[in-house]
């Protein structure tokens, strides 16, 4: 039984669970259509309870038989799940129920993929499964027999027995259902084992389809990477006897990190030369590394509640940030959080969706899964450890671990943590928790007698439901330079604290030149009257890589800007800067591929739109081009010259060095190819070894009008690889012109090999098109209506998916009246759609209501 009616959920109400569950025994029978689940839940009933009533959550369940101590129950079926009388003293609670994980479109429960049983419970999917009080603060050990005809049977916890059709699994550990999983099919384990720093031997799984056995040894090899780590930097082990993974087709994520079960989209656990890039890599060794981070920070702790979801979720992307940091490049991945952070969750704290990374409200949990409660959450535990220190943080996170091990804790509990740790007064801090918004900071300075003044004035703007924002606790980091680019002030943590706060330096013998919010100390827009002149002076001088980048984001964007609104040539100050860097051998190569990264034209829109201007995105497509042919002319001399030097020999490893040149190789080659109608390219396709290579050629003929066959080629060669194909059907549309690029998609959702019901290809294509800034917002509205055509097809089968894409249209109020009708005209025919699921019907009214 399901509800459609929307519900607001509110975090002052929350009340506990009036029984405490001892253990739960599970029994799966499988079939396609007709699984058998069979619960056997022991209660106890709290004493003097706040809440005694008996409710277990249930969806899409038909109810075979219930009883309580083996005595047959009359149930009451009520919204969302069900009720009955239940006894003052423990009782053992019996249910039957069938569900069909074959029509399980969803992706949510127990459901299939191309002939795999697999699970997905976080937040609200178990109660699909069987009636169960579906809540996070609800813990239990879990006894799990499963009966089928699969060969691989895989629960969470220890394997404890098995045979001939069917397994058991036995998890000691308490979890909440969210945490549940469960995988059956046909597949092949990549095997491997750890031993932990205590001498507990592990042994290690990657599951996947026959066929992608040769894919799994980099994700083993950072799983173990992962384990170590952990183990070094925060001291933690791993519990269980056995660690597995499984990569499914169809998920709705990225993975989950059920105890001792991780289910993953094949994306981002499958790598070989042949079929990824260096992004894919990365991106692959930081989310696994980011699972196995949870089952310390979100599975032997969890959140009280889903209000608290970023308790997990910030500080575990905290962790796998300072991972990556270690296994690869520090400044780099800073950097690369940054520009993401900026693209994702800065719009959203600007826009109609902005809420607190603790909300107070919701209505469907599964949109708050957003880059506020992730990025911003793990930006916000950054922040703790800049204000504490080192040795104070990992004071704090050893007390959190040993205070609150096995418990579902709130962001007041993490907070009491680091007061006990630091004697701390964090009152002020957590409002970073409870206040939506970007914080903006003004700064101004001045010279006198030797001491120079930085004074900072902070506010936020008012966001839906908050109009008035408090005072925050904002770490500023802060280094000087005198003229010569020499480092006067080292590094210091400024700790502001009030509206308006000013900072002294003293002793200094002329004016210096100030680096604010070094290594990007605070999530906040810094606003200072500055010159384009001083901007190059750090971006050549300054000490810290962040900032020395900024310095150079910053112009880039201003020159890009003064090109849209006067229609001003491309600065050649910035110019110079830029082509000498680029030219610079000594520096990272990665860094300098970052450097040569240009400002996104949607960062570009809403920085004309914070300005009071009305964006035009023909016209910042048209400038970042023309600025872009430019600095290839401009570079003309040097080109082949760094071609040839950041062209990488010998076999392909994805390490940090190589994935570094290759980057920036891509760069330079996406240049040349401006200036030999891609002739270079052409010769790498034809020449390439590894994906990375082969794709960055393919982009580059795309762009230039000029990859017609190796379109083809490629297509012919990978048609079979059904990753590979997400690459190519996203290609032709972010490489497209923007005139183009809503026909093109259009034409891809007509494509055989396109499908509504698989989570990656239909980001491939309609991610592909929100993401092309000019091509989805032409003033046709054909990119707008092809989105919410897509939207509401998929909407009946996949409502999660669809939600989260209708953030596309969040920035709406930021464009002219033309585009702003068209888009709420497609927002109102969402809207207005009959049997509208809560998820997406949730996001797009408030979208409507900015």
């Amino acid at each position: 039984m399901t509800s459609s009616a929307p519900q607001t959920f509110y975090l002052k109400d929350y009340t506990p669970f009036g029984f405490d569950v001892e253990s739960v025994e599970l029994t799966f029978k499988l079939a396609p259509t007709a699984t058998r689940v069979l619960s056997r839940i022991r209660f106890i009933p709290q004493e003097n309870a706040a809440n005694s009533d008996f409710f277990l959550h249930g969806e899409e369940l038909e109810l075979i038989s219930a009883a309580i101590d083996g005595t047959p129950v009359q149930v009451e079926e009520v919204d969302g799940g069900l009720t009955c009388a239940v006894p003052s003293t423990p009782f053992l609670w019996e249910a039957e129920v069938e569900i069909n994980p074959k029509g399980n479109t969803a992706l949510e429960g127990l459901y299939m993929s191309n002939g795999m049983y697999c699970t997905q419970c976080e937040a609200e999917g178990f109660r699909k499964i069987t009636y169960y009080p579906d809540r996070p603060d609800v813990m239990s050990t879990f006894k799990v027999r499963i009966e089928g005809p699969e060969k691989v049977l895989l629960s969470n916890g220890n394997p404890t027995a098995s045979g001939e059709g069917w397994a058991e699994w036995h998890d000691p550990w308490p979890k909440p259902a969210y945490l549940f999983a469960l995988v059956a099919g046909d597949l092949i384990n990549h095997p491997d084992h750890f031993t932990t720093k205590s001498g507990k031997d592990v042994d290690l799984n990657i599951w996947v389809r026959p066929g992608d056995e040769g894919k799994c040894a980099f994700g083993m090899e950072a799983l173990k990477k992962s384990m170590t780590w952990d183990e070094e930097v925060y001291g933690r082990e791993y519990d269980l006897d056995i660690f597995n993974i499984v990569a499914v087709d169809d998920f709705n994520m990225g993975a989950m990190e059920n105890k001792g079960l991780n289910v993953f989209n094949s994306s981002c656990v499958l790598a070989s030369p042949e079929t990824s890039t260096d992004a894919n890599f990365e991106r692959i060794e930081a989310i696994i590394a980011h699972e196995y981070f949870h089952n310390w920070t979100g599975n032997r702790i969890t959140c009280r509640d889903w209000f608290q979801l970023c308790l997990k979720e910030g500080l575990t992307v905290y962790r796998d940030a300072q991972f990556t940091a270690d296994m690869r490049s520090e400044p780099v991945k800073r950097i690369e959080d940054v520009i993401a952070l900026r693209a994702r969750q800065f719009p959203e704290d600007q826009g109609p969706l902005s809420h607190p990374p603790r909300p107070e409200e919701f209505q469907e949990i599964n949109n708050f899964y957003t880059a506020t409660v992730y990025e911003k959450g793990a930006e916000v535990i950054g922040m703790l450890k800049r204000l504490v220190g080192d040795a104070d943080y990992y004071k704090a996170l050893d007390l959190y671990f040993d205070r609150h091990d096995g418990q579902a804790c709130t962001i007041e509990d993490w907070l009491k943590v680091f007061e006990d740790a630091t004697g701390r007064d964090m009152a002020q801090f957590k409002r970073w928790y409870s206040q939506a918004g970007t914080p903006k900071l003004k700064v101004s300075d001045n010279f006198d007698a030797g001491t120079y003044t930085l004074t900072f004035e902070q506010s936020t703007a008012p966001t839906p439901g908050q109009d008035i924002k408090d005072p925050r606790v904002i770490p500023i980091a802060v280094g000087l330079l005198n003229d010569k680019g020499d480092e006067i002030q080292p590094t210091r943590v400024l700790e502001m604290t009030q509206a308006t706060q000013s900072f002294a330096f003293d002793g200094l013998a002329a004016k210096p030149v100030p680096s604010i919010l070094r290594e990007f100390s605070a999530p906040v827009i810094l606003e200072r009257d500055t010159t384009n002149a001083e901007r190059t002076f750090l971006f050549a001088h300054d000490t810290d890589p962040f900032n020395r980048w900024e310095a150079g984001n910053a112009l880039a964007k201003e020159t890009r800007l003064a090109m849209i609104t006067a229609g001003e040539a491309p600065d050649s100050a910035y110019l110079d800067a830029l082509i000498k860097l680029v030219r610079d051998d000594t520096l990272d190569p990665a860094f300098r591929a970052l450097v040569l990264q240009a400002p996104g034209q949607s960062d570009l829109a809403q920085t004309l739109h914070t300005r009071g201007q009305v964006p035009d995105p023909q016209k910042i497509y048209d400038a970042s081009e023309t600025f872009t042919q430019t600095l290839a002319q401009a570079l003309s001399d040097s080109l082949p010259r760094l071609y040839a030097a950041t062209t990488v020999d010998g076999p392909y490893s994805p390490d940090a060095e190589g994935a570094g040149k290759r980057a920036l190789n891509a760069r330079i080659l996406s240049l040349l190819t401006r200036l030999d109608a891609g002739e270079q390219a052409q010769r790498q396709f034809e020449t390439a070894d590894n994906m990375t290579l082969q794709y960055a050629a393919l982009a580059c003929l795309l762009k230039a009008d000029k990859g017609a066959d190796a379109s083809a080629s490629f297509f012919d060669q990978w048609q079979e690889d059904r990753l590979v194909m997400d690459k190519w059907f996203a290609l032709q549309i972010s490489c497209a012109e923007p005139e183009a690029a809503a026909r093109i998609a259009k034409e891809l959702t007509t494509h055989p090999l396109f499908t509504l019901k698989n989570p990656n290809r239909f980001r491939a294509v309609m991610g592909a098109l929100s993401g092309h800034h000019a091509g989805f917002h032409q003033i046709s509205g054909a990119g707008y209506t092809l989105l919410a055509d897509n939207l509401i097809a998929l909407d009946a089968l996949n409502p999660q998916t669809t939600a989260r894409m209708c953030a596309a249209f969040q920035s709406w109020p930021r464009y002219d009246t033309a585009r702003q009708e068209l888009i709420k005209g497609e927002l109102q025919r969402i809207a207005t759609t009959k049997g509208l699921s809560r998820d997406t019907n949730e996001m797009v009214t408030r979208i409507l209501n900015a």
